[in-house]
């Protein structure tokens, strides 16, 4: 299949460890001809995940492996990518995948893999973002879509979405403005990557010349 301006569309693995909420929004945005990305795999740690039934409804290929069964990390990480040659993946989008992926997996893929954060990193890496960005007082918060590099929580940017803290703000409050945010670009930057707008460059994102630029040139 053909996404914008002909070119072939990225082969996405969506991997999940719950609900799939981000999932569901990529979902939708795949379903569009024209985005560069197609999802042929959604994959869980989590055979109760119930984003696979969301998945399997969309006619989206699943699987499922159980991090327990192996002895490592890095073991399970490469029956994930076993998992994921099978199905011909050539990118990954982490959503809601409650596992920190090893060094191995993350050079395996490096520069085909992206995830989101809720929060506006490099502030508040890690879990309960939200009450964190409460506690700090802080102003704005919001949801960070990146390059996933070993470090956790650590690649670069490929785009944010930014919400006010408002006084009376809960944890809950804030998530659900932020999820809003997340479920908008989280496919806009799949987007971006997919279609080569912008690329990993080393540990830097960096954004191709326009046509406009190049005729200019």
């Amino acid at each position: 299949m053909t996404g914008r301006a002909g070119g072939p569309r990225r082969r996405t693995a969506i991997l999940i460890s719950g609900r799939g909420s981000n999932m569901e929004a990529l979902l939708r945005a795949m379903a569009a001809p024209d985005f560069p990305a197609e999802a042929v795999l959604v994959f869980s740690n989590r055979a109760e995940a119930g984003g696979l039934a969301t998945a399997r409804a969309a006619g989206i290929a699943t699987a499922t492996l159980s991090h327990r069964d192996y002895p490592s990390r890095e073991a399970f990480d490469r029956a994930v990518d076993a998992v994921l040659a099978g199905h011909g993946v050539e990118f990954v989008c982490l959503a809601g995948f409650m596992r920190v992926v090893s060094p191995w997996f993350c050079e395996r893929w490096l520069g085909r893999m992206i995830s989101i954060h809720p929060a506006l990193l490099p502030a508040f890496k890690g879990l309960d973002t939200h009450a964190r960005a409460l506690e700090a007082g802080v102003k704005l918060h919001g949801a960070t879509v990146h390059f996933v590099l070993p470090e956790l929580d650590g690649g670069p940017t490929i785009l944010q979405g930014s919400v006010p803290v408002h006084d009376g703000d809960t944890p809950d409050k804030l998530a659900a403005r932020v999820l809003e945010q997340e479920h908008v670009i989280y496919p806009r930057a799949l987007a971006l990557v997919a279609s080569g707008q912008v690329r990993l460059d080393g540990e830097r994102v960096v954004q191709a010349p326009t046509d406009e630029g190049a005729a200019d040139a």
